[in-house]
C-alpha cells in the first residue's frame, strides 16, 4: 500500500514538473490555422494537433532541465521552492530520465511532420540550452530570448500546415511576449525585494522603474502594432472589419496590467489566463470575434 502511494506521489510530481499549465503557450501553434482559414481542414487540424503535442513534450523537457539548472536558486524563492525538484519530492535522476524521454518524443514527432518543422523544434531546443547556459544572465537579451520562444511557436505552427503568416502577426507576438516577460521580471523584483539578485542574477540589472518604462513602451507599441495589423495585413478582409477586435485587445492588456499592479499578478501568466474570469472572457471574445470576421468573409461564403 505504501509502495503504491509512493508511485502515485512520484507520478504526480513528474506531471507537475512538466508544467502542463504552461502548455497554453503552445496554443500559438494554432494561430496559423486560424488566420489561414484552415479551421475546417481536417488534415491541417491533425497536423496542427501533432505540432502542439510535439511542442508540449519539448517545452516540458525544457522546464525540467531549467529547474535542474536553477535548483539552488529555486530553493530560496518563496514560491518556486515548492516545485517538485526544489522541494525534494522528485529525485534528480528520475527527472533527468523523464526530461530526456520527453525531448526524444517531441523532436521525433516534430520530424514526422516535416524537416522544416523538425529544424524549428531543434532550434527551439538549442535556444533553450543557450538560454540556460548564459543568455538568461545578459541584460535585455534574456527578455528577447524568452520572446523568441513565442515567435518560434508561431512560425512553427505555420510551417506545420505549410501556410504563410503576416509579418504583423510576428511583430505582435514579439511585443506580447516582451510585455509578459517584463511584467514577470517586475513581479519577481517586487516579490523578492533585496534578495532578488541572490535568486536570479539578472535581476540585479533591472529596477522597478526601468521595467515600468519598458512596459509602457511595449504596451503602446503592441496596441499600435495590432491596430495596424487589422488594417494592413493582406490576409484580412478588405473592409477592415477586423478592427472590431481592437477594443477587446486593449481591454485584455488593461486587465492584465490591473492584475499586475493591484492583484500581485504577472509572476505566472498561464495562471492568470486560466484563473481570472474577465481575462478568460476577453480571450474567448477575441477568438470568437476573429473567427466571425475571417470566416464570414471567405470567398463564396453566404
Amino acid at each position: 500500500m505504501a509502495r503504491e502511494s509512493h508511485r502515485v506521489t512520484t507520478l504526480a510530481a513528474l506531471i507537475e514538473a512538466a508544467r502542463p499549465r504552461q502548455w497554453t503557450k503552445n496554443g500559438l501553434l494554432f494561430v496559423g490555422l486560424l488566420f489561414a482559414l484552415r479551421l475546417m481542414d481536417t488534415l491541417a487540424l491533425a497536423r496542427a494537433g501533432t505540432a502542439f503535442v510535439a511542442f508540449c513534450a519539448i517545452s516540458s523537457a525544457g522546464y525540467i532541465f531549467n529547474d535542474l539548472a536553477d535548483l539552488d536558486q529555486d530553493r530560496l524563492h518563496p514560491r518556486k521552492r515548492r516545485r517538485p525538484l526544489a522541494s525534494g519530492r522528485l529525485p534528480r535522476g528520475l527527472a533527468i530520465g523523464f526530461g530526456v524521454l520527453l525531448l526524444a518524443i517531441g523532436v521525433g514527432l516534430a520530424f514526422t511532420l516535416s524537416r522544416a518543422f523538425g529544424a524549428l523544434a531543434v532550434g527551439y531546443v538549442t535556444l533553450s540550452v543557450a538560454y540556460n547556459l548564459g543568455l538568461k544572465r545578459v541584460v535585455l537579451v534574456d527578455l528577447f530570448t524568452l520572446a523568441s520562444f513565442f515567435v518560434i511557436r508561431t512560425v512553427a505552427g505555420a510551417v506545420a500546415i505549410d501556410v504563410p503568416i503576416s509579418p504583423w502577426l510576428y511583430l505582435c507576438t514579439i511585443l506580447a511576449a516582451l510585455f509578459l516577460g517584463l511584467a514577470k521580471r517586475r513581479h519577481e523584483l517586487l516579490l523578492l525585494g533585496d534578495s532578488a539578485g541572490g535568486h536570479r542574477q539578472i535581476l540585479r540589472e533591472y529596477t522597478p522603474q526601468l521595467l515600468e518604462q519598458l512596459i509602457t513602451i511595449v504596451t503602446a507599441s503592441l496596441i499600435m502594432a495590432y491596430s495596424l495589423y487589422t488594417f494592413s495585413a493582406e490576409n484580412l478582409p478588405r473592409d477592415h472589419t477586423m478592427m472590431v477586435t481592437i477594443p477587446i485587445v486593449i481591454f485584455g492588456i488593461f486587465r492584465y496590467l490591473y492584475l499586475v499592479h493591484l492583484r500581485d499578478g504577472g509572476g505566472a501568466p498561464e495562471d492568470l489566463l486560466l484563473s481570472d474570469r474577465p481575462l478568460i472572457v476577453t480571450v474567448v471574445l477575441l477568438l470568437v470575434g476573429a473567427v466571425a470576421v475571417l470566416y464570414t468573409h471567405i470567398p463564396g461564403a453566404a
